[in-house]
């Protein structure tokens, strides 16, 4: 008998919602499945929602992700254009890193969400997620390429936290951006 998908993008959300299976669950306010429509064709995939993140149940809210909007939208992307999500769905005690047992239960459900979408392209933002989907040790060396893996090609660049932190990131970032436009508008 053959298999049929019955996913959705409101079923994995509402599942992600009610998700127990690691203790992130425990101490979130809100999981943050991603959001976004599709039209563009392009994915964007953090590392985990932060303090902002948590209270609204959406994605990239915070400072990072006002960075992220403001660069797109000067770089010619709509925000409303892609889907935008995190390897892991609920924010970490302090902001910490996501550890590898939370991003290996949070990547099931990326995984289906990338399967349902099937994006021409996906952005990565940082090494976090960089290192976990692609096996890189740094993005400095791979920021503003294309990466292909399992037939999906992947465009690395620094997460826009970053640039708050390390102001002397911010031309590359937007300069990563403008490529990126480049390459999702020739298609």
């Amino acid at each position: 008998m053959d298999y049929v998908n019955t996913d959705t993008m409101d079923k994995i959300a509402n599942e992600i919602k009610i998700c127990t299976l690691c203790t992130l669950s425990d101490s979130r306010k809100n999981a943050v499945p991603g959001e976004g429509e599709f039209r563009k064709k392009l994915m964007i995939i953090g590392e985990a929602p932060g303090f902002n993140e948590d209270q609204s149940g959406k994605p990239f809210v915070g400072m990072a992700g006002m960075i992220l909007r403001k660069t797109l939208m000067k770089c010619g992307i709509d925000i409303e254009d892609v889907f935008i999500t995190n390897i892991v769905k609920c924010k970490p005690p302090n902001n910490r890193q996501p550890k590898n047992n939370e991003k290996d239960t949070c990547s099931k459900y990326l995984a289906r969400q990338i399967n349902l979408l099937k994006p021409k392209i996906i952005c990565i933002l940082g090494n976090v997620a960089g290192s976990y989907i692609l096996d890189i040790k740094s993005i400095s060396q791979h920021r503003g390429k294309i990466l292909r893996k399992n037939g999906i090609d992947y465009f690395i660049t620094y997460h826009p936290a970053a640039t708050i932190y390390n102001r002397n990131l911010i031309l590359d970032f937007e300069n990563d951006i403008k490529h990126l436009a480049e390459i999702i508008n020739k298609n």
